[in-house]
Order: structure tokens, then C-alpha cells, then sequence
């Protein structure tokens, strides 16, 4: 039994080791997208020396009629086209849709998480957990992280572990709860977080290579991710006291042991003012939403789902972070004046710098994939084989999920790897009647399930720190064999509720569809 589980654990370790390898032979990010530039202007050169083309159907919005139209590759190559790549280079950057949204909602997370707000009420919300409920809170909380970004990762991860050890539990559980619930559960949410309207940005771009006129909602999945949400806890909450915390050797406390800290006079007055603040913005939300003609309903029709409230999301989201951690640092003493709310701003944007210089080369890299064709050209020819063999509809974005499922265990970082896979799969997938809302979901339960057991993911070596604060003989094997039961069962009840969803015809958000015409 014991030769067994060594070489379970010695075949887990030389695959983790090949993982890691193969994953760091990859380019940064950015210089993916360099070399995918280069490989683009190559294949359409090759493409169009052998005219290749295809004809569709396509909306002519003037006419307001289907109209057929045959599109070729271009050579990138050509005079034309390098002067068109040379003179749209500022362009595609500033008209990049997801940089405008993710600045905007960023200014008000970066104060809410300056302030202390965010650190503050994740805490509490940890700290007043009952003891029936410790394990279910702490997978929730981890997933409701996510709109702070990556504070869940270094805050939440090791709270897990003193909230478990609080109740006389394994540490060890508790980190991987949290975990779970951080990084599993990321494209999952009640609330719509910053990576929804960079998300939300990349497929309306995709979609517009079919259908000019198609925009894609930053909250067009929150009614899949809201369940989702309840779906995740359910299942992290099973997998973590019937499967993790049962095979864990018991835990002997050494030294010692730190505690949950408990909020200070002045925490409990910014959060007072912060609760305060928080409500009187949604009491005036409401005033100008929900009656019939409303300031933020549309002007005409009375409709909510397109009207000025909804183009102004963003806006509104941002004000939702900005307002409450303005007042808990007003209330808390963490900011004295508007210069320190000024300086979270900047230090926010700041933390994008890297984020700037990525979608930089994403937005040349989809500049000149789109002008070249390919993207038509592939999404459309790749259709009509699938649909020709008869691979469409749930079968297919079931197959969607598991191979992004796999591709996200070497390229982790999910808005890089969405820039490349939106341009192919969201076009072809609306020829096969899958509506972007829709794919986008798919793509964010593959993304999702493996970013527990990747190494490299970014917080994954820091997860191996946490790990071995309480086992100092635990390494990056130990982290992802406790971790991949969570990612094997996430997965697994995605695609079931993914299965329930398409099946009934449930909309994946406000006014979005599964089926495009």
C-alpha cells in the first residue's frame, strides 16, 4: 500500500515537473503576443498566396437585411496593409475596449482596497462565521474575492488557516478552502468584479468580426455566475470536510498560535460609515432605476436592460467601491483628505502598469489578426467542419471547457489567454448558434477549475509557502494532490450546470442568450 502511494505521488511529482518546464519554456505574456503578431503577418501571407476565402451570411446594418459575403485572407505583408498596421498602432491601443472599462472600475477598487474596506470586511465576515458554517463562509468568501482582485490570495488564503485552527480544525484545510474558493472560484461572483468588463471588452470585439453591431455586457453572465456561486460553495464545502480534511494527519500546534484580530474602535467606525454611505447610494440607485420613468430608464421605451443605466454599469460600479471606502477611511482614519484618495487612485493604476504593457500588444495582435481575415476565415471554415460532423451545441461547449480547461494549466494568466482564444472561438461559436455571453461562461469554468493545481499560476508558489507554515515537508506535489480534488469536482459540476442551463434556455445574464441566431 505504501509502495502504491509513492509512486502515485513519485508519478504526480515527475508530471508536475514536466507541467512547470513546459509552462516556463513558454514567452512572458507580452512576448506571446509579439510572437503571435509575427506568426499572423506569416500564416496570412501563406494563406492568401493560396486565396483562401470563405462566403457567410452576415447582417448589413443599413440595409437591416441578411446579405452574403465572401471574405479573403490578407497579406500583412502587402504595401496596404503595412501601412495600415503603421498608422492604426495608437488607435487600436486607446479604442482597445477593455482599457477604458478596467481603468474606470479600477479607481474605485483601488480606494475600497486602499482605505482598508475591502481587507476590513472580508475579515469580519470571516471572523463573526458560526462554527457549522466555517468551512461553507470560508469557500464563499474566497470566491467573493475576487472583486479585489488579488487581495484574496495574500489576506483571505492565510485567514483561512486561523479561522479552521479557531475552531479546533486542520490549518491545512482551511488553506485550501480558501484557495479554492480564491482561485477556483474565480470566474464566479455575485458581483460583478474588474475582470468581467475586461472579459466583457475582448468578446465584444470577437463578435463584432461577425456582427458589427454585437456588444457584449460586462453583466452578461452574472445570472450564471450567481449560481455558480452557490454551486462552488456547495461543492468546495463537501470536497473539503468528506475528502481534504480526512486524509490530513492531525495537526500539533507548535509555539504560539497567531489569531484572527479582531477589529480596532477605529475599523468599527469606518465601517459604520462605510455601511451608512453604502446604503444611501443603493436607496439612490434604486430611485433611479425601478420607477417607470426613471432618470436612468430609457427615455422612450422604459426599458432597463438597454437603457442609460445599463451603459453606465461601469460607472456605477465603480461609484458602488468608491463611496463606501471613501467614508470607511474617513470614518477609520486611513484618509485624512482628498489627496490620499487621490494617491490610492494612482496607486491602483500604478499595480496596471504591467496590464498596460500586455494589452498594448493585445490590441496590436487583434488589430492585425482582424484585418488580416484569419479569424474570419478560421471561425467560419472551423464552423461549417463542426457542424458538418455534427459537433454542436452542448457537446461542443462541453469540449470548449475541458481544452481550455488545459490550456489555462500553461498559460495561466486568463486575460492573455482570452485575447488570443476570443477572435477564433467566439466568431465560429455564433456560426454554430452559440452566443458570445454564452461562450465567454464556457470559457471562464475551463479557466477556473485549473487554476488551483497550475504552478504556474502567479499565487500558486506563495499557496506552497502557506502550505508549509503548518507542514514543513509540503512542496508544490502535496499543494496540487490536495487541490485537484477541488479542481476535478468544480469542473465537473460546471459542466453540469452548464448541462442544466443550455438545456432549459436560461439567459447567462441581463438580456443575454445562449442561442445566436
Amino acid at each position: 500500500m505504501a509502495a502504491s502511494e509513492t509512486k502515485k505521488k513519485t508519478l504526480l511529482l515527475r508530471t508536475l515537473d514536466g507541467i512547470e518546464k513546459a509552462g516556463n519554456k513558454l514567452p512572458d505574456p507580452t512576448m506571446l503576443f509579439v510572437y503571435l503578431i509575427l506568426i499572423t503577418m506569416v500564416v496570412s501571407v501563406i494563406c492568401a498566396s493560396f486565396g483562401a476565402s470563405v462566403t457567410f451570411e452576415t447582417i448589413d446594418l443599413a440595409a437591416g437585411q441578411m446579405v452574403e459575403r465572401t471574405v479573403s485572407v490578407v497579406n500583412l505583408f502587402s504595401a496596404g496593409s503595412l501601412r495600415h498596421l503603421a498608422t492604426t498602432v495608437i488607435s487600436s491601443f486607446v479604442n482597445f475596449f477593455p482599457l477604458g472599462t478596467v481603468f474606470t472600475i479600477i479607481l474605485g477598487v483601488g480606494v475600497a482596497n486602499g482605505s482598508g474596506f475591502l481587507t476590513t470586511l472580508l475579515r469580519q465576515l470571516a471572523a463573526s462565521t458560526p462554527k457549522k458554517m466555517v468551512t461553507s463562509t470560508v469557500v464563499l468568501i474566497g470566491i467573493l474575492s475576487s472583486i479585489a482582485g488579488s487581495t484574496g490570495y495574500v489576506v483571505l488564503v492565510p485567514l483561512g488557516a486561523l479561522l479552521f485552527i479557531a475552531f479546533g480544525r486542520h490549518p491545512i484545510a482551511g488553506l485550501a478552502a480558501t484557495f479554492a474558493g480564491v482561485s477556483g472560484g474565480w470566474g464566479a461572483n455575485i458581483l460583478i468584479s474588474a475582470n468581467d468588463p475586461l472579459l466583457a471588452g475582448m468578446s465584444t470585439q470577437a463578435a463584432q468580426i461577425i456582427n458589427p453591431a454585437y456588444v457584449v455586457q460586462p453583466i452578461a453572465n452574472w445570472y450564471f455566475m450567481i449560481a455558480s456561486t452557490v454551486v462552488l460553495t456547495i461543492v468546495g464545502t463537501f470536497v473539503t470536510d468528506k475528502i481534504v480534511e480526512p486524509r490530513l494527519t492531525p495537526y500539533v500546534p507548535e509555539g504560539i498560535q497567531e489569531k484572527i484580530e479582531e477589529m480596532s474602535a477605529a475599523q468599527k467606525k469606518g465601517m459604520r460609515y462605510a455601511g451608512i454611505a453604502a446604503l444611501l447610494y443603493i436607496v439612490l440607485m434604486l430611485f433611479l432605476t425601478v420607477p417607470s420613468g426613471a432618470l436612468l430608464r430609457h427615455p422612450t421605451t422604459g426599458s432597463l436592460l438597454v437603457s442609460p443605466f445599463m451603459s453606465a454599469i461601469i460607472f456605477f460600479m465603480m461609484l458602488l467601491f468608491l463611496i463606501p471606502g471613501i467614508f470607511y477611511g474617513i470614518g477609520a482614519g486611513t484618509i485624512k483628505n482628498s489627496k490620499d484618495v487621490i494617491l490610492m487612485m494612482n496607486k491602483a493604476i500604478s499595480e496596471l502598469a504591467s496590464f498596460l504593457v500586455l494589452i498594448f500588444f493585445a490590441a496590436q495582435f487583434t488589430n492585425a489578426f482582424n484585418f488580416s481575415n484569419l479569424g474570419m476565415v478560421i471561425s467560419i471554415a472551423g464552423g461549417n467542419f463542426l457542424q458538418g460532423i455534427g459537433f454542436v451545441g452542448l457537446p461542443l461547449v462541453i469540449a470548449f471547457i475541458v481544452a481550455t480547461f488545459i490550456i489555462n494549466i500553461f498559460i495561466s494568466i486568463d486575460t492573455a489567454k482570452w485575447a488570443i482564444m476570443a477572435p477564433i472561438f467566439i466568431p465560429m461559436f455564433m456560426n454554430l448558434g452559440i452566443s458570445p455571453e454564452f461562450t465567454q461562461a464556457a470559457y471562464r469554468i475551463g479557466d477556473s477549475s485549473s487554476n488551483i493545481i497550475t504552478p504556474l499560476m502567479p499565487f500558486f508558489v506563495l499557496t506552497v509557502a502557506f502550505f508549509q507554515k503548518y507542514d514543513k515537508k509540503a512542496g508544490m506535489g502535496s499543494v496540487v494532490s490536495t487541490m485537484l480534488p477541488y479542481s476535478i469536482s468544480f469542473l465537473i459540476s460546471w459542466i453540469a450546470l452548464v448541462a442544466v442551463w443550455y438545456l432549459l434556455g436560461l439567459p447567462p445574464g441581463p438580456g443575454a442568450v445562449i442561442l445566436y441566431p
